[in-house]
């Protein structure tokens, strides 16, 4: 029996994103940046810029007899876009474009009926806020958005 699905639900998110054709060109990072990457579109999942936690988790038991928990989770993702230019009105649209794929692959569709549960690992999941930092650099303009992937599960 597994402690949490966070695990199972961060490795899903992953492939997920990895899966989402218009994102080829969009590095999709597992953690923190660990390396100074040379693509101008990258996601993180667990992970965000404002803050040290993967993910927050809170758990209850589901009923009386103790023998379920319901565990709730939001997983922190960041989504940066950087280039050599200052435009960053380029860097902001460029971020809430690969946000809107993002929330798109966690819809349910008929291509994909369980997109919204992870394929499985939780009961279901949900893109519930963003938070929008903006910065010029020496190397140009950079737009970032720290966004959460909520999630509900039983255990």
């Amino acid at each position: 029996m597994a402690t949490s699905a966070v695990p199972a639900a961060i490795d899903a998110l992953i492939e997920i994103l990895h899966g989402a054709g218009v994102l080829a060109q969009v590095r999709i990072i597992d953690g923190p940046p660990g390396i100074n990457f040379t693509e101008t579109d990258r996601i993180y999942v667990g992970w965000s810029s404002t803050g040290d936690q993967a993910a927050d988790i809170t758990q209850a038991f589901a009923s009386a007899g103790a023998r379920t928990r319901d565990e709730d989770a939001s997983i922190s993702c960041y989504v940066e876009s950087r280039s050599g230019s200052t435009n960053m009105r380029e860097r902001r649209l460029r971020v809430f474009e690969i946000l809107a794929v993002v929330e798109e692959a966690l819809r349910a569709t008929n291509a994909a009926p369980a997109a919204p549960t992870l394929g499985g690992a939780v009961l279901w999941s949900d893109l519930t806020a963003a938070g929008l930092d903006q910065h010029q650099t020496d190397t140009g303009a950079m737009a970032g958005l720290a966004f959460t992937v909520h999630t509900r599960a039983r255990i």
